[in-house]
């Protein structure tokens, strides 16, 4: 365990290094977050009560979602991984007195939360600031709030472990392009990214909400902004550890699979 701590923490100093991509990031969650706000606005005006949470949690899904957004992002892939495995310079990992898996859950979790660091607190106190219902409101009660803070534990371990589920696929096809793209676009629409799952039509949610990317951005966002009644959060929190471990599994076997597979051209 002390070695895959080491290899975290110089992951982690190491993305810390790159604040000017932050600071451009940054910029782009405060002016997303803004546009999108004043279109549910328009939207709300017109219709509230079609609107199937209120516009002061709506805003405050949409804020949490611009602080955080490099934790659940599927599309921030570590391209490297897949580079190595692609190319079979991933033998020389294999050179290491550690597991390949461990090691790349580490390099996963410490990238994501390296990125997350540099960005999440200036978005998080700005849009605090803005008068509601249009800025960052808790919702519910303190006991809400450290719910919410367990539950995005949880999350970030859901969206590591797809990510290397993806990976770990990429020994059994040519080019996982394919793999990533359609990832993404499923995690975007199931998810919560593009709306809020409450919005999407009844089966299409009812189904989301019980796939693996309804576990991620949409469980904790919404336990914040108080959308997730109390009685319901353990449920939900519970499909996201059977997630975890749905998916940690099947990428480990996977990946230990394709490495005894795998050809390594010249060795």
């Amino acid at each position: 365990m002390k070695k895959y701590l080491s290899f975290f923490r110089m992951r982690l100093t190491a993305g810390l290094q790159y604040r000017a991509a932050a600071l451009a990031g940054m910029s782009t969650q405060f002016v997303w977050g803004a546009m999108e706000i004043l279109l549910y606005r328009a939207f709300w005006l017109e219709h509230p009560e079609r609107f199937p949470m209120g516009m002061e949690a709506l805003a405050a899904y949409i804020w949490l979602q611009q602080a955080f957004l490099t934790l659940f992002a599927l599309w921030n892939w570590d391209f490297e991984v897949l580079e190595s495995v692609k190319t079979g310079s991933v033998a020389y990992e294999l050179l290491r007195p550690a597991g390949l898996y461990s090691m790349w859950m580490a390099r996963a979790l410490a990238g994501r939360l390296a990125r997350a660091a540099l960005r999440m607190v200036p978005v998080l106190l700005v849009s605090s600031l803005i008068p509601a219902p249009w800025g960052l409101r808790l919702q519910g009660s303190p006991a809400v709030f450290g719910l919410f803070l367990l539950s995005m534990v949880l999350m970030v371990l859901v969206v590591c472990a797809y990510s290397l589920l993806i990976y770990a696929l990429t020994f059994y096809v040519t080019d996982p392009n394919g793999l990533m793209v359609l990832s993404v676009a499923a995690a975007d629409l199931l998810g919560g990214a593009i709306v809020p799952l409450p919005f999407l039509p009844d089966g299409l949610r009812q189904a989301a909400a019980l796939s693996p990317f309804g576990s991620m951005q949409n469980v904790p966002l919404r336990i914040f902004n108080g959308d997730i009644p109390l009685p319901e959060i353990p449920a939900v929190m519970g499909l996201q550890i059977f997630w975890i471990l749905a998916l940690v599994t099947a990428g480990y076997f996977l990946t230990r699979n394709g490495l005894r597979r795998a050809v390594i051209l010249g060795g």
